[in-house]
């Protein structure tokens, strides 16, 4: 590994976390100039290195690869790097040390997992990263908030744990530590799978993701749509290509946040379901694991991350100037922030994919090898979420944020490094759009798919005429689902509820137990000790003799004789007779 650090530098990962330690030792300039050169470094760096392994450690009897660059990880660390850069000036103008360290360890822990050649460094980094993201949570510093934090690190916590059994038996299984393409045909590669789906937010597993995101910071939100869900998709990608499971599961998780987000009241909930939809369509692109939806499912991670930053980014900006998110109590900001509604426009469209914009050009490969498959199911359930997205974070989210009715708020523009983070953002968006061969030269295989052809681009156009007018009549209608404070319950609540009557009746259970154990062992115990050892030989010997003196009278006189004698410092000398009658017993038994 020095030779590798010596001729490449360090890994892209290790940039971050390393780097990161640095932040809180500068301030204002020297400390902006350290965050937006990290990034920089990381992708010099990341342009240097040849397909391969490198930045090998030799452990025991395995070798721990840092740095397995291949045609799959590059795209994943491109983008998670560009994204990195735009995030951090987003974030220059956050005073907390707290959120810059935990973004960049977080960070560096999503370039560790894609770029880790072996399955014991990609769970080292997985874990690295859910620790680091859960600060970004509770750096809002709200009782929410740590709520939130909680929840969200348990799950994780229960996720890791199923990986790391999964490796430990694959590893005892195989001898081997590599990471290669693996079938669901055993007890560890099901451990290992259901440890990614947590991250991944599969279905009923997702409601980790909309019960957290909406609780972090401004900026760490922004840092959490991009890491997490996609190093996860990247790893099914790796490990689990061609899992017919994928194709229904991700198909499934395409449509049902499809209906949470219809009904829910807070912006950036809206946009954590709508970011569970979005996996879905990758989740379903691995499952199908032919070269066309491989390269689907890499370019719309790549497009998902800029779009789905760059919504956060709008949203974060409205709740950091008014305080408020929620769609009842915002409206007609439009006036006041002309630019954050363009570029929150520019991330819908790209997420509803129109064309010109990015999501047309990635989310198509998709669902074009579901059509090539002949799965026709699968297809009509994807069309139906595209249709669906449209609707929720198409229209929804900038109509209630920005039109709709007058909330009487006029805010301004956010500050100017989060209008040129979210400029950088819809500019890829838009040129992703017009001109998507640089994205497809990057992606696994070699692309020979033409988006812009006239059956898809009227096809597209179709399917967003009708999700439009579906909007419009509902609404006007009076059949859309009003926007009120309400919570809504998900799938998580037939695991929460059991689990809390679980911990109710374990701790009555344990509780009461340590309780009669406490009274019985630590009071009543130590009493009886101590009242024995105030008047040793006389309890010894009332103990001792008194079974063997049959009258009353004679234990309540023989009694007070012992007692009598004590006060008076003298001993019956029966008594030293009878201890060493005993103790003739004992030693002749054991001897």
């Amino acid at each position: 590994m020095i030779n590798h650090i010596l001729t490449a530098g360090f890994p892209p990962g290790l940039i971050f976390i390393i780097g990161s330690l640095f932040i809180p030792l500068l301030k204002g300039k020297f400390k902006s100039a350290l965050m937006l050169s990290l990034p920089l470094l990381a992708f010099i760096t990341l342009l240097r290195v040849p397909e391969g392994n490198h930045w090998v450690i030799r452990f025991m009897e395995y070798d721990l690869v840092f740095g397995h660059v291949d045609r799959l990880s590059l795209p994943f660390g491109y983008i998670f790097i560009i994204i990195s850069f735009i995030a951090v000036i987003f974030a220059l103008k956050v005073e907390d040390d707290l959120q810059h360290v935990s973004g960049f360890i977080y960070a560096g822990s999503a370039l560790g997992v894609t770029f880790a050649g072996d399955l014991l460094t990609l769970y080292i980094f997985w874990e690295f990263m859910a620790v680091a993201s859960t600060f970004l949570i509770l750096a809002r510093r709200t009782n929410e908030s740590q709520s939130a934090a909680f929840r969200y690190i348990l799950i994780h916590v229960i996720g890791g744990l199923f990986l790391l059994a999964g490796i430990i038996l694959y590893i005892n299984d195989t001898g081997s530590m590599t990471i290669v393409n693996m079938s669901l045909s055993s007890l560890s590669t099901w451990l290992i799978f259901i440890g990614i789906a947590v991250n991944a937010a599969i279905p009923p597993l997702h409601p980790w993701l909309k019960d957290a995101y909406p609780e972090a910071t401004v900026t760490g939100a922004v840092f959490l749509s991009a890491f997490t869900t996609k190093s996860a998709v990247y790893v099914m990608a790796r490990i689990f290509p061609g899992a017919e499971l994928l194709i229904w599961l991700g198909a499934f998780m395409t449509i049902l946040p499809v209906f949470y987000a219809e009904i829910e009241n807070d912006i950036r909930r809206v946009l954590g379901y709508s970011l569970i939809n979005q996996v879905g369509f990758m989740m379903c692109g691995v499952g199908i694991g032919t070269q066309l939806a491989i390269n689907g499912t890499v370019a719309h991670a790549f497009s998902h991350i800029l779009y789905k930053a760059l919504l956060f980014m709008a949203a974060g900006s409205v709740l950091h100037v008014t305080g408020k998110i929620k769609c009842t109590e915002i409206g007609g900001l439009y006036r006041t922030m002309p630019l954050t509604c363009i570029f929150c426009l520019i991330g819908a469209a790209s997420i509803s994919a129109f064309p010109l914009f990015s999501g047309f050009v990635s989310k198509s490969l998709i669902i074009s090898a579901a059509g090539e498959g002949h799965m026709a199911a699968i297809w009509l359930m994807l069309q139906f979420a595209s249709a669906g997205v449209i609707a929720h974070a198409g229209i929804k989210v900038p109509y209630f944020t920005f039109f709709s009715h007058d909330s009487g708020i006029r805010a301004k523009e956010p500050p100017l490094n989060m209008l040129i983070a979210m400029g950088i953002a819809a500019f890829l968006c838009v040129f992703i759009g017009i001109y998507p061969q640089p994205l497809y030269n990057i992606l696994p295989y070699p692309v020979e798919y033409i988006p812009y052809t006239s059956a898809h681009v009227v096809g597209q156009l179709q399917l967003l005429t009708f999700g439009i007018l579906a909007f419009y009549l509902l609404l006007k209608s009076g059949y859309y689902p009003a926007e009120i404070r309400a919570i809504n319950i998900d799938t998580d609540w037939f695991y929460r509820k059991p689990i809390r009557v679980l911990n109710f009746v374990i701790s009555r259970i344990f509780n009461g137990l340590n309780s009669y154990l406490d009274q019985i062992i630590v009071k009543d115990f130590t009493r009886a000790v101590n009242r024995f050892a105030l008047e040793p030989i006389t309890n010894l010997t009332r103990f001792i003799l008194y079974p063997i003196l049959s009258n009353l009278d004679r234990k309540e006189k023989y009694e007070q004789s012992i007692s009598s004698s004590f006060r008076n410092g003298t001993s019956p000398v029966g008594i030293y007779a009878a201890f060493a009658g005993l103790f003739i017993v004992v030693l002749y038994m054991f001897l």
